[in-house]
Order: structure tokens, then C-alpha cells, then sequence
């Protein structure tokens, strides 16, 4: 058993109890979350409420959830690079190109794979274990829960926005200056595998500063104080500047102007999104202590922050 809290946030009020649940606890099902209401097994402020019953703001939810078996999926013996572990948490440095979830397309060969082989015990953790995701070609650090205590104390962090999450980018077009952009995110009107800066969307803030300007590209660092699907690479896309390898967001593959032929290589053959998280930051469930991990850019960045540089040596007269 898993005894579950949350203060249900003031933008959620007027929303009925089921459909609040399904904001806090996104890893559970909204039939399962229905179940449990029925069952007696959610409490808002000491009372049973029916799902249907609509919330003001501010009360306390007391969730009494199931250790149960919450994944089909298969284990695989997919190597993992693990940065830390512990007793309650676990640590990844995801390589760009592994998908974190089983799903359309991708039903085997994901990190949730390789967790379930890793953790057996992971199978009775929501997602198991998994607490945030990256997209399948970003690289970096991801967060794990090895219990359901773990996994409930890494996903009110997230919810209160106290983890520390910093990646580093690489745009198309040289930056002028960093910045703070406060714009909401959701799904784009047309394009339904995209996302866009909507007015409708959900809050969204990301905190930027450049940290080496090229010809035609900048280096960021890149700081989420929230954490919406895509919200680095809308974000950049807004401002004009999408990140390099990113056809989704910054439209048909143009070589830049000045362009030699070493770096005109190196972007030919970078076929994913110039995005690494480099940096995780958290309260340890168990300890109360502040914990950090930073890893460096993976290779194919590397060498493409070289090409760049030798670029800018040359004679473009």
C-alpha cells in the first residue's frame, strides 16, 4: 500500500474529484482512480466525496493506492548507464535514439524495457519507476523511483516544480541575449504529433542564457521550471530560433550561410534534436538532502560545437 497526499492546486477548483485525481496522480488510470474513489479509498479533508462532486481549491487529497502490477511490458536486457543508485532511486543517462516509453511503434527496445529487467520490482511501480520523460532523441538525465514512497516524493517535487532540471542546446541563429520565456503550451491546432505556443495551453516557463554565440548557431544553457511535452524545443521555435536537427519545429533543412565543408558534414549527418540534459537536481525521498548529477554532452554534440568553432576560423570573404 501507498498512502498518497496532495493539496489540490487553486487552477484546478471547479473541476470535478475524478478528473483533479487524474491531474495529481497521472500514473494511475482514471477508471483505477474511479475505482478507488467508489471503494472509500480517497479522502478530500477527512471526507468521502463522490467522483462527481466538484472541488473549490486548497483541500487535502488522501489517496490510499495499490501496489499492484501496473505494466505488461516485457523485461529486456538493455544495457543502462546508470549515473547513481540507491535503495530509492536510480539515476540514467539515456542515450539519444531510446524511447523512455512502450508505445505505438516502439513496444519493445525502451528504457521502461530495460528498467523492468534491471528492477524487477519495478512492475509494481506506476510506469515503473519512470517519474519524468525526455524525448527519444534528446540525451541525458533522467530520474527513477525504486519504491512507491520514491516515486510519490519525486512526483510532488515535479508538481511543486522543486526539481532542478538544466540542458544544453544548440539553435539555428545566433541569440542576442538570454532570457526568461513565460508562454503556454498545447497541442497544436492541425498538427496533432506537435505542440505550440497556445493561449489556451498550460503554463509554461524555461530560463535561458547563451553560453557561446557561432556565426549562425548558438551554444545555451537551458533551465525548465516546468516541464511540457516539447517545451524546450517549442519554446526555442517561438523565439525564432529552433534547435539544429529538429525538423519538426524548425521546418525544411537549410544549410546556413558561410558554411564550410567540414560543418557542412557534420550538420548533414546530425539527424536528431540538439538537446542534452545535463544537469538533475533533487530532495532524496529517504534523506532530505539536496542531490545533483551533471553528465556531458554526448559525442555527436561535440563534435558538431567543434565544427562550429573551426567554422568561424575560417575565411569566409
Amino acid at each position: 500500500m501507498a498512502i498518497l497526499t496532495a493539496e489540490v492546486p487553486i487552477e484546478l477548483a471547479g473541476k470535478r474529484l475524478d478528473q483533479i485525481l487524474v491531474e495529481i496522480f497521472p500514473d494511475y488510470s482514471r477508471n483505477k482512480l474511479q475505482t478507488w474513489v467508489k471503494a472509500g479509498r480517497v479522502t478530500v479533508d477527512a471526507e468521502q466525496l463522490k467522483a462527481k462532486d466538484r472541488l473549490v481549491g486548497g483541500e487535502e487529497l488522501i489517496l490510499d493506492a495499490e501496489a499492484e502490477e501496473v505494466t505488461e511490458y516485457l523485461a529486456e536486457d538493455i544495457p543502462l548507464d546508470i549515473v547513481y543508485e540507491d535503495e530509492d532511486i536510480l539515476i540514467v543517462n539515456k542515450p539519444a535514439g531510446l524511447v523512455v516509453h512502450p508505445g505505438a511503434g516502439n513496444w519493445s527496445g525502451t528504457l521502461q524495457n530495460a528498467l523492468l529487467f534491471h528492477l524487477p520490482d519495478a512492475a509494481t511501480i506506476p510506469r515503473s519507476g519512470i517519474v519524468h520523460r525526455i524525448d527519444k532523441d534528446t540525451s541525458g538525465l533522467l530520474m527513477v523511483a525504486k519504491t512507491l514512497a520514491a516515486h510519490h516524493s519525486l512526483v510532488e517535487q515535479l508538481q511543486a516544480r522543486e526539481i532542478h532540471r538544466e540542458y544544453l542546446a544548440i539553435t539555428i541563429g545566433r541569440m542576442t541575449g538570454g532570457g526568461t520565456l513565460d508562454e503556454p503550451i498545447g497541442r497544436h491546432p492541425t498538427e496533432r504529433m506537435k505542440f505550440a505556443v497556445r493561449d489556451n495551453g498550460k503554463p509554461a516557463i524555461t530560463h535561458y542564457r547563451v553560453l557561446e554565440r557561432f556565426l549562425r548557431n548558438t551554444l545555451i544553457q537551458v533551465k525548465l521550471e516546468t516541464g511540457r511535452t516539447h517545451q524546450i524545443r517549442v519554446h526555442m521555435a517561438y523565439l525564432r530560433l529552433p534547435l539544429v536537427g529538429d525538423p519538426m519545429y524548425s521546418g525544411r533543412f537549410q544549410m546556413p550561410k558561410d558554411c564550410g565543408q567540414e560543418l557542412e558534414k557534420v550538420l548533414r549527418s546530425f539527424k536528431r534534436q540538439a538537446l542534452h540534459a545535463e544537469k538533475l537536481g533533487l530532495i532524496h525521498p529517504r534523506t532530505g538532502e539536496y542531490c545533483e548529477w551533471q553528465v556531458p554532452m554526448p559525442a555527436d554534440m561535440q563534435d558538431l560545437l567543434a565544427a562550429l568553432r573551426t567554422n568561424d576560423t575560417l575565411d569566409h570573404s
